[in-house]
Order: structure tokens, then C-alpha cells, then sequence
């Protein structure tokens, strides 16, 4: 009968392997997230670092305890342990799980509800306001006019070229209405409210640098709001996959001062 023996295992090659870990983590973990020209974009890469530094410590934490077990009784011939209770068991199973929800789900409530509020709550008299509607595979973009009054609309009067939008022509406040392709024109530090439609399948209005991204369907009108830092020219995408087509659903939100938007403004032409 063959004797076997064990050899002391040093932790050495656990403890490299860790901190390897932790510096590969913490190397390509800064500065990964696109530059923010919103306003309310801060509060919402608040809540996705709170997210990720809170799972990722609970996390690094779960491997030191593991590391530990599997270290202090990985050597030499297996040990019974004591049998628990079932109510030890329980409060090792619950507690945790209540713990981990309170550390994640309270901070993130905390942290953002505000931005939530500033994303879908009641916008300011002041702001500015233009339609964007979302159809295979293109933007269309529509700004009031003189009026500062949106015309009516309807789906059956719509035509590829002549009237893309389904303008109804006897609406006088119509009449005046603006309509261009793939070119959001806002103003810099004022709040933007988008209402946002659609006349084929489901679309989603995304800003990356803005922290924006909507869905919009047909028969229904959403409505996002937000408001950009700084002058420029942003890229603006559907993020929801709509088509053979989709990879063309691109455009340019061009954010610029009042003075420059109004003159842009009047040198268009109204649709009808």
C-alpha cells in the first residue's frame, strides 16, 4: 500500500495572481466611460461608478473570503466541520442578500432619482423645443417656426418626398413648421426638450455624450429633455435595431449659441 504525502502550498502564486487582478481592474477601469456635455450626464456616471465600485468591492471581497478558505483548509486531509443549524444557515443566506440590495438599490435611488427628475420631470417655460421622428432609415427633424406652434399631423397624408411628415395642410400653425434631415439644431446651456415619434418600427434617439437614449414606436409621442455644456457637433444614432438599414440611421445634434441658431433658423424655408 503506496503512502502518499502532501506538500505545503504557498500562497505566493494566490496573492501575485490577486493583486495582478486588482491592478488590470483599476488600470482599465479609469476613464472608460465617453466625455459628458450634459448636464444631467454627471449624476448619471455617478450612479454607474457607484454601481460598479460597490459590486466590484463586494466582489473582491467575496474572493479574499474564498481565497481564504481554500488556503487555510486546502492542505494536508479533509477536516468534518461542526453541522449549524438551519437558522445559522439562514441568517448567512438572508443577511447578505439584504445587505448587498441596501448598498445598491439605496444608492441608486438616492443618487438617482434627482437625475431622473431632471430627465422626465416638468420643463421649465423657457425651453426649447423641436420634434424629431424616427422612420427606416433616417432622422427627420421638425422646429415650429415663427409661431413657436407645432402643426397638425397626419399618417395618411405622408409622402417619401413631398411631405414626409404628414403635414396637414389646412393647419395654419402648419404652415410655418421646418422640416430637415439628420440635423438637430439646439441652443448651448438651455434645457432641450425632444418630442420624439415614429412612423414605421420602434427607434431609439441616443446622444452618447449626452447620457441621452429614448425609445420612440408608432402612435405614440415620448418625450426626453436635457441640456447640453458646450458648442459642437455630437453624433446621434438609434440604438435599437431597426431594419437592414439601421447602420445608415445616423445624424448630427448641433449645439450652438442663440444668436447663431436663430440665424439658422431664418435662413430655412417651411416645408409647405
Amino acid at each position: 500500500m503506496s503512502e502518499t504525502t502532501s506538500h505545503p502550498r504557498s500562497p505566493g502564486f494566490g496573492i501575485v495572481f490577486f493583486l495582478l487582478g486588482i491592478v488590470v481592474v483599476g488600470g482599465f477601469g479609469v476613464g472608460w466611460l465617453p466625455e459628458v456635455k450634459s448636464a444631467h450626464g454627471h449624476g448619471i456616471d455617478g450612479v454607474i461608478r457607484y454601481l460598479l465600485g460597490t459590486t466590484g468591492a463586494l466582489f473582491f471581497l467575496g474572493c479574499i473570503v474564498l481565497g481564504y478558505f481554500v488556503m487555510k483548509y486546502g492542505r494536508g486531509e479533509a477536516q468534518s466541520g461542526a453541522i449549524v443549524s438551519n437558522r445559522t444557515q439562514a441568517i448567512w443566506a438572508i443577511v447578505p442578500v439584504l445587505v448587498m440590495c441596501a448598498i445598491s438599490e439605496v444608492g441608486v435611488l438616492v443618487m438617482g432619482l434627482p437625475v431622473f427628475a431632471e430627465v422626465y420631470g416638468e420643463a421649465p417655460d423657457d425651453a426649447y423645443e423641436v420634434e424629431v421622428v424616427g422612420k427606416q432609415f433616417e432622422w427627420l427633424v421638425r422646429y415650429p417656426g415663427p409661431d413657436g406652434v407645432f402643426g397638425e399631423v397626419d399618417h395618411a397624408k405622408v409622402h417619401e418626398t413631398r411631405n414626409p411628415l404628414g403635414l396637414v395642410k389646412s393647419d395654419p400653425a402648419a404652415q410655418d413648421d421646418i422640416v430637415v434631415r439628420g440635423k438637430v439644431h439646439i441652443p448651448v446651456d438651455r434645457m432641450t426638450v425632444v418630442r420624439l415619434r415614429a412612423l414605421d418600427v420602434i427607434h431609439s434617439f441616443t446622444v452618447p455624450l449626452f447620457r441621452v437614449k429614448q425609445d420612440t414606436l408608432p402612435g405614440y409621442t415620448a418625450y426626453t429633455q436635457f441640456t447640453p455644456e458646450e458648442v459642437g457637433i455630437f453624433e446621434l444614432a438609434c440604438a435599437e435595431l431597426c431594419g437592414l438599414g439601421h447602420y445608415r440611421m445616423q445624424g448630427s445634434v448641433i449645439v450652438e449659441s442663440e444668436e447663431s441658431l436663430k440665424n439658422w433658423l431664418s435662413e430655412q424655408e417651411p416645408w409647405l
